[in-house]
């Protein structure tokens, strides 16, 4: 089975190859200099190993399957936020997924599933061989906690993805062991939610300046409450958002600037995908997830690729802030400065992924220092709110939700009044609102109205079918490949 061959011997024979791509002038923990391999059979004897083998995974949460065409065809383009983008000539394989007609050998479909089992397998090589090395104990356990977090990270992309999949703990011993059947999706959460209690028992509150940006106790928890909430276990949620609540995060002032470059890593982010452009190694400044989606026609843009539909840039209250910082309009001119010519294919570009053009530097991917925001405070407030209101805390739902909107009024007390219906429905309407307009263009919203059991209502215009849609299918090739072990999900 290709999924697990492959990517064995992606693994074993290029995890220092990807470490190397972990390279930061921020960030010292992804700091390496370029250099040639490494043999497979020198590694996992040193510390220095295990801390180049867990750097290894989070340089390939970067990679173009985990954050570029793959991830944003799977993750957002079906949702109602988002349009294709660029020409209409261009990629259009993208509108299989806008308008749910995509078959199962569509390559990107592919692309996803490999990209998350690359991460899965990274993981795993950590889990299996850090504990046989003689090393600082306190280290040992906080490495092994971090690979527990990113592979429950991966295994909910796919699991929200594709429904039951492979649930893959170790490495395969022999070829006997790479073709495995889909485990159900009960027992994919299970799993999450054990690898993500176990990080968060582990991992720390904080790290110093060299280590920011690895996964905390606090990207744990938060992943957790938002695990639990696909599974409507409200209380669980509950209990999760409760406890990073008193993590010391706050929701940064100003929500346009809280994306930027320069302001990554701030006191709202619980989780992000590190990026940066390290001079001289362009083959380490390796994230895409910027250019894809930048502004077309422009030098320091980019494609134009995951435009902002009308639909979004109509969901928002009247003088909502977050509009401007969600969206840029054809004509506009930037907070930054860059004038948005006329002329552009798009009317509308994603502003969360987009990098000043002043900021572009020749040979490297437009935008390539951009983090991508994972998982934010405000998120977690809105987690905590539709949890309280889940549970009959009035109260809390109340606060959690209006913490979030007056954030975004700022000083402007005319706009964005505070909710304060006390009816459980009405309330429930307002937070699934709010985590529209507040989590605009962040993956979220395509999965999100599917759990809230609302996609034929919000989706059917597009093409959404009950009993089909709620999930991707699963890639031809894996099937083909496992000899029909692998099943189709239901209507492909």
């Amino acid at each position: 089975m290709r999924t697990y061959n492959n990517i064995q011997r992606w693994c074993t024979v290029g995890l220092l190859s990807t470490v190397l791509i972990a390279s930061s002038c921020k960030k010292s923990f992804l700091d390496v200099p370029p250099q040639g391999q490494q043999p497979a059979v020198q590694f996992w004897q040193t510390e220095a190993d295990a801390i180049k083998a867990v750097n290894s995974i989070y340089a390939n949460l970067r990679s173009y399957n985990n954050v570029a065409f793959p991830a944003l065809v799977i993750e957002s383009v079906g949702a109602d936020e988002a349009d294709k983008g660029s020409t209409p000539t261009d990629a259009t394989f993208w509108n299989l997924y806008d308008t749910f007609t995509v078959t199962s050998t569509e390559g990107s479909l592919q692309a996803f599933w490999t990209g998350q089992y690359q991460n899965i397998e990274l993981c795993n090589q950590v889990l299996d061989n850090v504990p046989g090395i003689t090393m600082d104990a306190a280290l040992k356990t906080r490495i092994l906690a971090e690979a527990k977090f990113v592979r429950a990270y991966s295994y909910f992309r796919l699991v929200r993805a594709y429904g039951d999949v492979p649930l893959r703990l170790t490495i395969p011993k022999d070829a006997t062991e790479y073709n495995i059947p889909r485990a159900t999706k009960a027992a994919v959460y299970a799993q999450i939610e054990l690898d993500l209690t176990d990080a968060a028992a582990a991992l720390p509150q904080s790290y110093g300046s060299a280590d920011l940006g690895r996964a905390t106790k606090g990207a744990a928890l938060g992943m957790h409450a938002k695990v639990a909430m696909y599974q409507k276990k409200w209380a669980d949620v509950l209990t999760y958002t409760n406890q990073v609540l008193g993590l010391g995060y706050s929701l940064y002032p100003d929500f346009e600037q809280s994306f930027r470059y320069n302001h990554e890593n701030n006191a709202e982010s619980v989780f992000e995908i590190q990026a940066e452009i390290l001079q001289g190694n362009a083959g380490a400044s390796n994230s895409q997830f910027s250019q894809v989606q930048g502004v077309a026609g422009v030098t320091g843009g980019g494609w134009g690729f995951n435009s902002p539909s009308a639909v979004l840039a109509a969901a928002f209250e009247t003088g909502d802030p977050r509009r401007d910082a969600t969206i840029i309009f054809r004509g506009e001119t930037t907070p930054e400065g860059d004038v948005i010519p006329t002329t552009t294919p798009n009317e509308r570009y994603n502003q969360k992924s987009y990098v000043p053009f002043s900021q572009f530097v020749s040979g490297f991917n437009e935008g390539a220092q951009q983090n991508i925001r994972v998982l934010r405070f405000s998120d977690v407030l809105l987690m905590n709110a539709e949890a309280a209101n889940e549970t009959g805390n009035t109260a809390l739902a109340l606060n959690s939700l209006n913490k979030v909107r007056a954030r975004a009024r700022g000083a402007n007390a005319g706009i964005l009044a505070d909710v304060n219906t006390t009816d459980q429905t009405a309330l429930r309407s307002a937070i699934y609102k709010e985590r529209q307009v507040e989590l605009a263009m962040e993956n979220d919203r395509y999965f999100d109205v599917i759990r809230q059991g609302r996609g034929a209502e919000v989706f059917g215009v597009k093409g959404w079918k009950a009993n089909k849609n709620e999930v991707w299918p699963v890639p031809q090739t894996e099937i083909d490949l496992s000899g029909g072990l692998l099943t189709q999900n239901t209507g492909y």
